[in-house]
């Protein structure tokens, strides 16, 4: 039994305003799923779930951003003139430059209309088949450990294990990487960025949660309630959500 990431959920005060944007960044189709909460983006032509791509979901929520994103997303680059258009693209789009302490480095770190960073890597030769996701890239203090269970509760390949990083792919071979970075800085409030997995059909999501939950996992109430998904988080603390299998 294993279970599939499918999206990025993303926290907004205006699911439509930054839903908006990042499907004119992406280039991708968006959406309503429900007026005024979600926006659902995915590229075109695309037959949901695939591991070609991880799609993003927009969702309002009353809680406004106060500290650095945990998570981020990193854009993909096929050479350093792509890079400069794309950054003065995203510009254009609302998107800002941030000091995020990042120094003298060749990916250029903006942030969204509502302040949540990402970057534009350069090119890269590892990325060059991911689409425009490169990675989701994900702050923890252990990323030997954290590459584990994320290997095991995905069945994804491990390709890059170091003290200061991990990086995994799917077992495919296809859409964007999961990057673990060492980082000193502790988890103080709910990430705005988090996964969501959804079982194959005919799996039983209760055991799927089971399952990870022997991995490390943890429950957690948000103040949820009665959702057909299941919250929990992964040993870092970091919240995902299970959702039904499709």
């Amino acid at each position: 039994m294993t279970t599939r990431l499918v999206q990025i959920a993303m926290d907004a005060g205006d699911d439509s305003v930054l839903g908006r944007f990042w499907a004119e960044a992406l280039d991708w189709n968006s959406s309503v799923e429900e007026p005024g909460v979600v926006t659902n983006l995915q590229p075109r032509d695309f037959a949901y779930p695939d591991p070609v791509a991880v799609c993003i979901d927009v969702i309002t929520v009353p809680e406004p951003k106060t500290v650095k994103n945990r998570v981020h997303i990193d854009l993909a680059t096929a050479s350093a003139a792509h890079q400069a258009a794309l950054v003065a693209r995203l510009e254009d789009l609302g998107a800002t430059p941030v000091d995020v302490g990042q120094g003298d480095v060749p990916w250029t770190v903006l942030a969204d209309p509502e302040g949540n960073e990402f970057c534009v890597a350069e090119p890269r030769e590892i990325y060059r088949d991911t689409g425009p996701i490169a990675a989701i890239v994900a702050d923890c203090t252990d990323p030997r450990a954290m590459a584990r269970f994320w290997g095991r509760a995905m069945d994804w390949t491990l390709h890059e294990v170091t003290d200061a990083h991990a990086l995994l792919r799917s077992a495919e071979g296809v859409g964007p990487y999961l990057r673990l970075v060492r980082t000193p800085d502790a988890k103080t409030v709910k990430n705005r960025v988090h996964l969501d997995l959804r079982p194959c059909p005919g799996d039983d999501p209760a055991a799927e949660a089971a399952r990870l939950r022997a991995l490390g996992a943890a429950d957690i109430d948000l103040g949820q309630g009665d959702v057909p998904w299941t919250c929990l988080v992964d040993p870092e603390g970091n919240e995902f959500d299970i959702l039904t299998p499709r």
